[in-house]
């Protein structure tokens, strides 16, 4: 799986398929203006783009071999706070004097909205990372991992993610969602992506007991029908109601998550580095964070797409291809300005945390 450097090829390219979707429904959504429930691409990509993204960010979060002290923790939490707050901050700001009217009434609505203009989310990524990042040290230092019941405590966490995710969707019973300092803070957006972290996280711990899993030949099938079923009661026939309605929601990004990395797993010899498309797709992966900050200033602003694509309400092609070709052009111009605002050492490490290398003396 391993290649040079310790890259993961295959992962790099579906992170990078993953900002495409990103960028893609952004497209939609504010440069053509779609309706997200009449768009047939918008209502399908929501399902997994997000999910996908914090899945290969708690994959990634394992480290077997670090030792997690006291000192190394803290280390680890001041580096992740200084990588994903500073830049965020500072490409909020650009964004509100480049593309906003006014800046100090724009800085107030997205820092009083819970997904924060779009900027979301590297904070809630950082609020992951503490809570993460908090247990591995308990973990470690319970010596929880030597013990024959060490699945345990992630899976605890995992259930207990999953059941805080489902509070979120019961108004009658826990007010806290619209409490404002749960909205203000964006740890509302916590509650709905937490488990997927997670999720990824314990696929990568047990990564040969999820190979077993996924090359079974009932998975995939078992997969795919429940993703059919689930994405078309939540998107078409809404059959259940109350508490209950947001269940085939939950398995549908569940499952359609899955299959995507199913997808660039069970292919990964198309996305390696000595094709055009595994090349293309991961150098946009191992530029997610450049992407993500960047594409808000450059998205246009294209209405009269919009009203046609609402009128008409074209099939998923149509309205995909036309988000991506857009979307594509959108990540060429932030590749490009990242790689001028990279020539500065000083750029490149305080704006998206690549520190130069140390020369030998």
């Amino acid at each position: 799986m391993e290649k040079s450097k310790n890259r993961i090829e295959w992962l790099d390219a579906m992170r990078g398929f993953t900002m495409v979707m990103v960028v893609a429904y952004h497209v939609g959504l504010i440069t053509f203006g779609e309706s997200a429930r009449q768009s047939a691409s918008m209502s399908l990509l929501v399902l997994f783009r997000m999910p996908l993204f914090f899945f290969v960010s708690g994959y990634l979060a394992f480290r077997p071999k670090f030792i997690w002290t006291a000192a190394s923790t803290l280390q680890q939490l001041w580096k992740k706070f200084r990588v994903q707050l500073l830049p965020t901050a500072l490409f909020m700001c650009a964004f509100a004097v480049i593309r906003c009217k006014s800046f100090l009434p724009a800085m107030e609505r997205m820092l009083q909205s819970p997904t924060k203009g779009g900027y979301w989310f590297t904070l809630v990524l950082l609020y992951m990372f503490i809570l993460y990042n908090l247990f591995a040290f308990v973990e470690q230092h319970f010596r929880w991992r030597e013990r024959s019941w060490h699945w345990v405590p992630i899976t605890l966490l995992w259930i207990g993610s999953v059941v805080w995710y489902e509070t979120a969707y019961m108004p009658k019973v826990f007010s806290y969602p619209q409490d404002p300092f749960w909205r203000v803070s964006s740890l509302i957006q916590l509650v709905y992506f937490f488990q997927f972290f997670l999720m990824g996280n314990i696929v990568r711990r047990y990564w040969k007991t999820a190979e077993r899993i996924f090359d079974s030949k009932w998975f995939v099938p078992l997969v795919v029908v429940v993703a059919f079923f689930c994405a078309s009661d939540y998107l078409r026939w809404h059959t259940l109601r109350l508490t209950w309605a947001n269940l085939p929601r939950t398995l549908a990004m569940y499952m359609t998550m899955l299959l995507c990395m199913l997808f660039f797993r069970r292919y990964q010899a198309s996305f390696t580095k000595e094709t055009r498309l595994g090349r293309t797709l991961q150098y946009i992966g191992t530029r997610t964070l450049d992407i993500y900050l960047l594409h808000y200033i450059f998205l246009p602003r294209i209405p009269a797409v919009g009203v046609w694509l609402n009128e008409n309400r074209p099939d998923f092609v149509t309205g995909t291809a036309l988000c991506v070709a857009v979307a594509m052009l959108v990540i060429a111009f932030c590749l490009i300005t990242s790689s001028l605002l990279r020539i500065s050492p000083l750029f490149q490490e305080h704006l998206f945390g690549v520190k130069q290398p140390k020369e030998a003396s």
